[in-house]
């Protein structure tokens, strides 16, 4: 599965839908501008590193996406210089062999990024990582955040990569920030995918490489929201950000493989064997939205959620696709099976010419959906939702349109 790229996002990609003025909602059948920039700096927590761990002619990025060296394992706490300070968690997995085969039983670590609005004032340093990323006004030490209102709880955006990526690889870290600048306490996992297989999506083609590598897959995928739930679990409980964040809303925004994982921590049921067994791997209620771009359904012969996706019935999350009609990873024609099984809110909104990865002419679109979206379900403003339920696209960028219009139970 491709990575999602995000170089050169522009900032006036996102805002906070508070700030639309009333000419920007939508009438039915008609478009909204696109979303004013956010208003906040952004501020994230500790994930310093010493990069002279990493030998002559490797690269971090190995680390950071948990791909090992032949037999020999990596991830990104063999890296963290300020461990002490630094968000981690050990998530132990069921004694399952259906879901997690030989991976059953045992513990991973897992790093967690946090990114939040801060105060103009925050003159902590931007930490530059290889390749000239930056990840901004990054704690140090023991140093604890600074959020713009130490008054308010803000919500969360549980945030998950595509497969073999990390929060800091390819440029997630803008979309990182640009989520948060709008108000969003960000949380975003290190799912170290390559832990668990290094095989993709498209190794699948032949028969003979998916009956001998697909277990692997699986547990790959059925770690993935179990991390996310002891993710939230962390922030949720951590001294730094317990009486920050609202824990009665919480949103996720999944790129790809990311799409998936957020509908499995749902309560979706994930395809365990080919062509058609399937299994529940977990059901978070804590959830209450979540968007996915490019989002991962499987392809055709190898669905995500059981045969014609029935393992999606009965999932109840608020759910908004952004798919690319040129995907050949995740098709938008799979896609739109999944999201026509869900029963809570739904939507699919059709990107056209965009293929498995960021496409910047569509920025616009992509994160003035998302913000919409998701300020409509989490705040419960009548406001927001009747926008979203009858916006049609966003104007200027690229050709997006409705696939699913918005359907409510």
């Amino acid at each position: 599965m491709s990575r999602f790229v995000l170089a050169g996002v522009r900032a006036v990609a996102l805002c906070a839908f508070a700030m639309l003025p009333l000419s920007a909602l939508a009438l039915p059948g008609e478009s909204i501008p696109p979303s004013p920039p956010g208003l906040h700096k952004v501020g994230c927590s500790n994930i310093a590193q010493d990069f002279t761990r990493v030998p002559p002619g490797k690269s971090a990025q190995d680390w950071w996406e948990g791909y090992p060296d032949d037999d020999t394992p990596r991830y990104l706490t063999d890296l963290l210089a300020e461990s002490a300070n630094s968000l981690v968690l050990n998530l132990a997995l069921p004694r399952d062999f259906t879901l997690y085969g030989f991976f059953s039983g045992r513990t991973f670590a897992h790093v967690v990024l946090v990114c939040y609005p801060t105060t103009q004032a925050n003159g902590r340093a931007d930490y530059v990582l290889p390749g000239g990323q930056s990840v901004p006004r990054m704690q140090r030490g023991n140093e604890v955040p600074i959020f713009t209102d130490n008054a308010l709880r803000y919500p969360v955006l549980l945030f998950s990569h595509g497969f073999g990526g990390s929060p800091i690889s390819d440029d997630y870290i803008e979309a990182l920030k640009l989520f948060a600048s709008h108000g969003y306490v960000v949380v975003a996992p290190f799912h170290g995918d390559s832990r668990f297989t290094t095989v993709n999506v498209e190794s699948f083609r032949d028969a003979l490489y998916a009956l001998l590598y697909y277990k692997n897959y699986v547990a790959m995928q059925a770690v993935r929201p179990r991390a996310l739930s002891a993710a939230l679990d962390l922030v949720l409980a951590h001294p730094q950000f317990r009486d920050h964040v609202d824990p009665a809303r919480v949103g996720g925004f999944g790129a790809s493989q990311g799409g998936e994982s957020l509908l499995l921590m749902a309560g979706a049921a994930l395809t365990t064997s080919l062509p058609s067994e399937t299994s529940k791997v977990t059901f978070d209620p804590r959830l209450k939205a979540a968007v996915g771009y490019i989002p991962y359904f499987g392809v055709q012969g190898y669905p995500a959620f059981g045969t014609d996706q029935k393992g999606l019935s009965g999932v109840t999350l608020p759910y908004l696709a952004l798919s690319g009609t040129a995907d050949t990873t995740a098709p938008i024609s799979v896609t739109e099976q999944g999201v026509a099984r869900l029963t809570g809110t739904r939507q699919l909104v059709a990107l056209n010419g965009v293929l498995h990865g960021f496409d910047r002419g569509f920025s616009d679109d992509i994160f003035s959906w998302s913000l919409v979206f998701l300020a409509g379900q989490l705040s419960g403003d009548p406001v927001a939702r009747a926008t979203s339920a009858r916006m049609t696209s966003v104007a200027g960028g690229g050709d997006d349109v409705l696939r699913i219009d918005y359907l409510a139970p």
